[in-house]
């Protein structure tokens, strides 16, 4: 198998697996490839830099970490740790309500249930719904930790 990185006349680029280099050949004179992005069959080979790996020999072995070095349970940059604040943040403040999230926004909204920070997960038709009535939801970028009700 070759992978090419591909483009075609609107300059559109992309990558494909082909069995074999005359494979493409043959695939392209037939009218066979196309871009996959607008459909042109007027595709061309894109300048790529190729994979080469290291021979069995010349492979090091890997170095032990620095002392210095952060174990992989820490945010490996700021944005993770931005992340990490921000999800204690809400699990500290607020109420875990599961797969009842939905219910208990729309019943906050209209007034049936006291209003509270809360969070969990909702089905997308469900997130959507609400969002068009008016109740003020966002989505977290992470997925929430896993607790009974």
């Amino acid at each position: 198998m070759i992978q090419y990185t591909l483009k075609c006349s609107q300059d559109h680029r992309f990558d494909s697996w082909f069995q074999s280099a005359e494979a493409f050949d043959k695939l392209k004179a037939a009218g066979m490839v196309t871009c996959a992005i607008c459909g042109d069959s007027s595709v061309e080979k894109a300048i790529m830099a190729p994979r080469v790996r290291p021979s069995r020999s010349a492979a090091k072995t890997p170095e032990a970490p620095a002392a210095n070095d952060k174990p992989l349970s820490q945010p490996a940059n700021p944005a993770e740790q931005a992340l990490s604040d921000m999800r204690k943040q809400v699990e500290e403040n607020s109420d875990y309500v599961g797969s009842n999230f939905a219910t208990e926004a729309r019943a906050m909204h209209v007034g049936d249930a006291p209003e509270r920070s809360i969070y969990g997960e909702a089905k997308p038709e469900e997130a959507k719904s609400l969002i068009e009535d008016g109740v003020p939801v966002v989505p977290l970028p992470f997925v929430p930790g896993r607790k009974s009700n």
